[in-house]
């Protein structure tokens, strides 16, 4: 079989390590960590580690890579953030030179790490720069510029200040590959393997992934050095508490359906194929009396930020994604996830409704089928290893109720508040980038001469 007719969700088999690793722990006192990490988990409430970070933080605190396997939302973030806190503890960055390096697909992955770790950067007493496209390269380089021991990065921006020499990895000494599988999903293995070949040789490797494709493997191979190996959930990513629904509907009736359940009594994340479609379907929605707003590729990134603000503080109700909201998104309590069309293959599949069902809560995802769509549905459930329960509904059945919440639309329009008001301000309380306007995107060479910056906010904490 050549190269391009592999099956591309095929999983390879990873490197065996000659060395065992350590045994999971059932507490977090168990582990060698500062005492200012534990204080944090107790005041935060986080008392008993889930499984990932049971079964990796042993291993990851003696120094060993790691290869770690889970689906989206089983903890991950804080299993590789402890490691690389306690690893670099008492280190000292010196100027556009960070000692650990996060790296993350997505800007709201990257933003949901450095929420989730900056209550556990703060009381180490460390500063983290976030660094991802869509705001001023200009900021984040005065933060860099002042120093920063750990910094989160989306591949393609980190690349740009490398490039404009105000960045540079050969201080390295912990490396996290997050979601390595959207990575290289999303073209960037390049990019992910020109950044890994600077950093310092000899240093720490932890590489986290929901799927191991051949991409994937190929990292692991290269760059992780005889990892210890931890597997907590299927790879389909498929938990007991999702429950999948398929509903057959026709297409005379899809955008009926669709309004009912995004009217329903609660927050709902439906995902559509094309920006455009976003912005179409927000419009039919707000005009019907839905709160609604979309989120894609499209939009600035303050806007993005705030609309994700808007719908984790019940503004909006429905939020209209693409795929580029498929990871890094967490919001609490989120029951529900709709395909309105189905996704390319298996794997975004389990992507997009990894948003429901996080942390052993309960959810439901739900995918509306054409006539024309239904073999190709099959098929992606099996691949998925996935039996979903399957229904023929139309708008206003009592079976699209009971599933989804669905009900009639107030037909009253509604409006949303503009998610741009004014533009980026630097806090310099928090080191973040106030949302705002868009800022100009030059790309002339900046100097590295910036002012001083600082961490960003607190956020959640576990589970991420």
């Amino acid at each position: 079989m050549n190269r391009s007719s592999r099956p591309p969700h095929r999983e390879f088999a990873v490197p065996t390590c000659t060395v065992p690793g350590l045994p999971p722990v059932e507490s977090f006192n168990e582990l060698d960590m500062p005492e200012e990490l534990l204080r944090v988990l107790t005041r935060r409430g986080v008392t008993a580690p889930f499984p990932i970070q049971a079964a990796t933080l042993p291993n990851s605190l003696a120094g060993r890579d790691v290869l770690g396997r889970g689906r989206t939302g089983s903890g991950k973030t804080l299993a590789f953030g402890l490691a690389v806190l306690a690893g670099i503890a008492g280190q000292e960055a010196a100027p556009r030179s960070p000692v650990a390096l996060i790296l993350v697909p997505t800007r709201e992955l990257a933003q949901q790490v450095t929420e989730a770790l900056t209550p556990y950067v703060h009381a180490m007493r460390l500063r983290m720069a976030t660094v991802v496209g869509g705001v001023p390269v200009r900021r984040q380089a005065q933060v860099l510029n002042r120093g920063a021991e750990i910094v989160v990065a989306t591949p393609g921006r980190l690349g740009d200040l490398i490039e404009r020499r105000l960045c540079r990895l050969d201080r390295v000494a912990v490396t996290v590959l997050d979601e390595a599988d959207q990575m290289t999903d999303l073209g960037f293995l390049p990019e992910v393997t020109a950044l890994l070949e600077q950093v310092a040789e000899g240093g720490q490797t932890m590489l986290f992934s929901a799927t191991l494709d051949r991409n994937v493997d190929s990292l692991v191979r290269r760059f992780l050095k005889d990892p210890v190996t931890h597997s907590v959930d299927p790879s389909a990513g498929a938990v007991s508490t999702m429950e999948h629904h398929v509903l057959h509907v026709q297409n005379s009736d899809k955008n009926a359906t669709i309004a009912h359940i995004a009217s329903r009594d609660g927050r709902v994340i439906m995902f559509i194929d094309t920006k455009q479609g976003a912005d179409r379907l927000v419009e039919n929605l707000l005009a019907s009396g839905v709160k609604a707003a979309a989120l894609h590729g499209g939009k600035s990134q303050p806007q993005r930020t705030r609309t994700l603000e808007q719908f984790r503080t019940g503004q909006v109700a429905a939020l209209v994604a693409t795929d580029v909201a498929a990871r890094g998104i967490h919001v609490d309590g989120l029951d529900l996830v709709v395909n309105l069309d189905p996704p390319a293959d298996h794997k975004d599949y389990l992507h997009r409704g990894g948003r429901t069902a996080r942390a052993g809560e309960s959810g439901t995802v739900v995918t509306l089928v054409l006539p024309g769509q239904r073999r190709g549905m099959d098929r992606m459930m099996t691949a998925a290893g996935i039996t979903p329960v399957t229904t023929r509904v139309r708008a206003g059945d009592g079976e699209l109720t009971r599933i989804t919440g669905a009900r009639v639309p107030t037909g009253v329009p509604v409006t949303i508040p503009d998610p741009v008001v004014e533009r980026p301000r630097h806090n310099r309380s928090t080191g973040r980038n106030r949302p705002g306007r868009p800022a100009p995107t030059g790309r002339a060479r900046l100097t590295a001469d910036g002012s001083r910056g600082s961490s960003p906010r607190s956020g959640n904490g576990q589970p991420s």
